[in-house]
């Protein structure tokens, strides 16, 4: 029986030294620069059309403009240029993770990327670290947090209403990250199961109920950031923060524009997604 070698390169991270080839093995933003059966592709048509697709032998991907064989990506670079059946040209593109959030299955409104970046920036969150969070939702928030905190982290994610568990473990299996995340059926404000975490990401419609039990969870200078689309949450929440022992109590908003670039008529868009959401941060500090 011939055995089968595999070159081995390491990462590090932080204080861990990982085999690439086993992140490589167990995510579904794969590291290879090489298409591989099993991989996902994102075939780029234009910025208003893309398509998310995994690769299979002898399947094929049917659009308005032509099929295309996906098997004959297989072995190709990220980025290769393909041909539909009608002759359009597609481009074979490595999925990012906002790839993955919008194209996700959605029962609930998702948090946009522009949202999510800011949210994981305040938590301080990184490889190994522990997340608190509630509610999962679609699992757009909990697929970025578990991308961010694996291999060696975990999210712990807490949602009332089975039917959205139901969509977002599709979500995070389709991702490559559901082996980071535990989904809970469970009422956060009723308590927090975990203890010394790292992290608490709320968003959900009574953040101030859950600061209490995000207080106990935490450990010390443990992160609390919280998503809510009014500013009436935002009010209750920060007073439950200062009340509760939090410090560096922060909420800001972020609005993001695109532009239309085109020499002799370059300005911003006309159309684009203003108030999303608000952004409360805060830290734990220990009680004397």
């Amino acid at each position: 029986m011939k055995r089968r070698f595999r070159q081995v390169l390491y990462l590090r991270l932080r204080n861990f030294i990982i085999p690439l080839t086993v992140l490589e093995d167990k995510v579904g933003f794969a590291l290879s620069h090489i298409i591989s059966e099993g991989n996902s592709v994102l075939l780029y048509l234009n910025q208003k059309r893309t398509y998310l697709v995994k690769v299979e032998k002898g399947k094929s991907f049917h659009t308005h403009k032509g099929f295309i064989q996906l098997d004959e990506l297989i072995g190709k670079e990220y980025g290769t240029r393909t041909v539909s059946s009608m002759g359009v040209e597609f481009v074979a593109l490595r999925p990012t993770l906002r790839d993955h959030v919008f194209k996700m299955l959605r029962r609930t409104q998702i948090t946009y990327p522009k949202d999510i970046a800011l949210i994981v920036m305040f938590s301080g969150v990184g490889p190994g670290s522990r997340v608190v969070e509630a509610g999962t939702g679609t699992g757009a928030l909990t697929s970025a947090l578990a991308f961010y905190i694996k291999p060696t982290g975990r999210v712990h994610s807490y949602e009332v209403r089975k039917e959205f568990i139901e969509t977002a473990l599709k979500n995070l299996e389709r991702a490559g990250v559901s082996e980071y995340v535990d989904v809970k059926n469970k009422d956060v404000t009723q308590g927090i199961d975990e203890k010394e975490v790292d992290a608490v990401i709320l968003d959900m419609a009574t953040p101030w109920l859950v600061v209490p039990h995000a207080y106990s969870a935490l450990k010390g200078g443990g992160a609390l950031v919280s998503f809510s689309p009014t500013i009436d949450q935002v009010v209750k929440t920060v007073e439950a923060l200062m009340e509760s022992g939090f410090v560096d109590v922060q909420t800001v908003e972020c609005i993001m524009r695109r532009m239309q670039v085109e020499r002799g008529k370059t300005r911003p868009e006309t159309l684009m997604t203003g108030h999303t959401g608000y952004i409360t941060s805060a830290r734990k500090a220990i009680k004397q």
